[in-house]
């Protein structure tokens, strides 16, 4: 792949904004609901501290006939097709998530597993810790998760600290920042995407890469993160 495609200095397009929207008030979830759900998968989503934490599966309260509580992605009520995302993020050791977008509910509830979303994924990981990071960069912190890697020298800060992320996602142009760095850039229309995508695990789902009023998920994978100051602001082509 030619990765010069990607390059993370290429010119930045500067579309028209909208005011920035608060999708999180830091007190409710309020805007959001389980992939597939009526409402939030009790248990394994709390408010905590101003932010919003995944519960680790193993701390989650069981039902009261003792079977463990349904858990699953959530996202955001609303969507968004062109639009400039900026959140907060922290990891515990080892742990593994994700901020996905571009998200047909539809299209995630298709298949099993039913609660979890299916579109692009700004992957959220321990890098030292977590095994996936072993199956290439592409699945490492920051990454277009199987698609495309970050930068090599991102600058990712230690475990238990919170990292801010930005996602652009504008007329087929992503862009992924990390603590005020673009670590990569991907255009949907590419060669480069293309042969990424290719080979990728979202390969044989139709419709997958193409463009769409997408819902902003955040990921359950079954380990303790949290998130904070989550806003977005949508973007005129």
């Amino acid at each position: 792949m030619a990765l010069t495609l990607w390059a993370c200095q290429a010119q930045e397009r500067q579309p028209e904004a909208a005011e920035w929207v608060t999708l999180f008030d830091g007190e409710s979830f309020a805007g959001w609901r389980g992939v597939g759900l009526d409402s939030i998968p009790a248990g394994h989503w709390i408010i905590e501290d101003g932010t919003i934490r995944k519960v680790a599966s193993g701390a989650v309260p069981t039902a009261a006939d003792g079977q463990p509580l349904e858990g699953g992605d959530i996202m955001t009520i609303d969507t968004y097709r062109d639009f400039e995302l900026v959140l907060e993020w922290k990891v515990s050791p080892g742990a593994n998530s994700g901020i996905k977008y571009n998200v047909s509910e539809e299209m995630s509830t298709g298949s099993p597993p039913i609660h979890a979303a299916l579109g692009f994924e700004y992957q959220i990981l321990d890098d030292a810790l977590h095994p996936d990071a072993q199956n290439g960069p592409n699945r490492t912190a920051a990454a277009l998760y199987d698609l495309v890697p970050p930068a090599s020298d991102k600058p990712l800060k230690a475990v238990g600290s919170f990292n801010e992320t930005r996602i652009v996602f504008d007329n087929g142009h992503g862009e992924h920042w990390l603590n005020g760095v673009k670590v990569l850039e991907f255009d949907l229309a590419s060669a480069a995407f293309d042969s990424a995508f290719a080979v990728s695990k979202y390969s044989p789902i139709d419709g997958f890469a193409e463009q769409r009023e997408g819902h902003i998920v955040l990921q359950d994978h079954g380990d303790d993160v949290w998130f904070r100051n989550i806003k977005i602001r949508e973007l005129t082509p």
